[in-house]
């Protein structure tokens, strides 16, 4: 699984950027996803790398942001009960259940599959115009882990 989380806006973006960017669902700052690892994603998060941050994450770090951040329709928080009322054994079990492929968000109507983050407390990594580790862009490995505790 890959998070996605966007760093810097829309003002003289290329359309074509724009465009994969909604369709990335990521259309604020500070909006974050979990994308499957398949090509597809990867050609367009390697087109957007210059307005974003990624990578790869872990069951700790799904559960912490389904647990922190996650929200269903009508902007209630997740809860343990309303995964329990979706067939889960609380976030817990749904966390695994979508890193290990057996759901995806498409399949859970009413679970949206965009995270609202906060700005990441003391600021956000050295500079958001360069790639990381010089900066908050590009791809950050197994350190996204670092940004998305900072920013939940």
């Amino acid at each position: 699984m890959i998070a996605v989380i966007r760093i810097r806006g829309t003002v003289n973006v290329r359309m074509d950027v724009e465009e994969t960017l909604r369709r990335l669902r990521l259309k604020k700052l500070n909006h974050c996803v979990i994308l499957p690892k398949t090509d597809a994603y990867l050609g367009m998060i390697e087109k957007v790398k210059d307005w974003v941050a990624y990578g790869e994450i872990d069951l700790d770090t799904l559960k912490l942001l389904l647990k922190e951040r996650g929200s269903i329709t009508g902007g209630k928080p997740l809860t343990d009960d309303v995964c329990r009322k979706l067939g889960f054994d609380g976030i817990d079990g749904l966390a695994e259940a979508i890193y290990y492929g057996k759901v995806s968000f498409k399949d859970l109507k009413i679970v949206k599959p965009v995270f609202r983050l906060h700005p990441p407390s003391g600021g956000y990594y050295k500079n958001t115009r360069r790639h990381y580790p010089e900066g908050s862009l590009g791809y950050w490995g197994r350190d996204i882990r670092k940004l998305i505790e900072h920013m939940v």
